[in-house]
């Protein structure tokens, strides 16, 4: 089988899982089948789903050195990306079908060097052609970046 032939089978499988997950919250095995399939920007991130459900999102990124300034903190882009992964993919969820991102707007709170950022994604509107997620970016517990992502319905 040639590449192109895989990579088509990889996103049908994640469509599944994904219109799977507007009727219901994902499961411990289809999580992992998700996240072991990871492609594109989630697959550089090293972007790990751990919940996945209508209304809210969660992953989390484990900080390597690719993902450092180099003066050594996570580069803001980072939170950017994660936030835009993850409020999109909640959208996606939400309504059924395909959305994308049309604005980001992420606020740097604290630096990060080393360990584990998690996200979440909740919503703040969800229309027909246009949802406001509220993504919360945490290290330690502890806010470190806080994103609001508006998306746009593509059906």
């Amino acid at each position: 089988m040639n590449s192109s032939h895989n990579a088509d089978k990889t996103r049908d499988k994640l469509a599944e899982l994904l219109k799977l997950a507007h009727e219901r919250p994902l499961d411990t095995e289809e999580l992992a089948l998700l996240n072991e399939n990871a492609v594109g920007f989630d697959a550089t991130l090293g972007l790990r789903y751990t919940h996945i459900a209508r209304g809210e999102v969660r992953a989390e990124v484990t900080v390597n050195p690719a993902l450092l300034q180099p003066w050594g903190l996570v580069n803001g882009g980072v939170f950017s990306s994660i936030a835009e992964s993850v409020g999109s993919l909640a959208g996606v969820v939400q309504a059924g079908e395909v959305v994308v991102g049309v604005n980001n707007n992420t606020d740097f709170l604290k630096s990060v060097k080393a360990g584990v950022i998690e996200a979440r994604a909740t919503p703040i509107h969800t229309g027909r052609r246009s949802q406001v997620w509220n993504v919360e970016l945490r290290h330690d517990g502890q806010l470190v970046a806080l994103s609001k992502l508006r998306t746009m319905t593509l059906g």
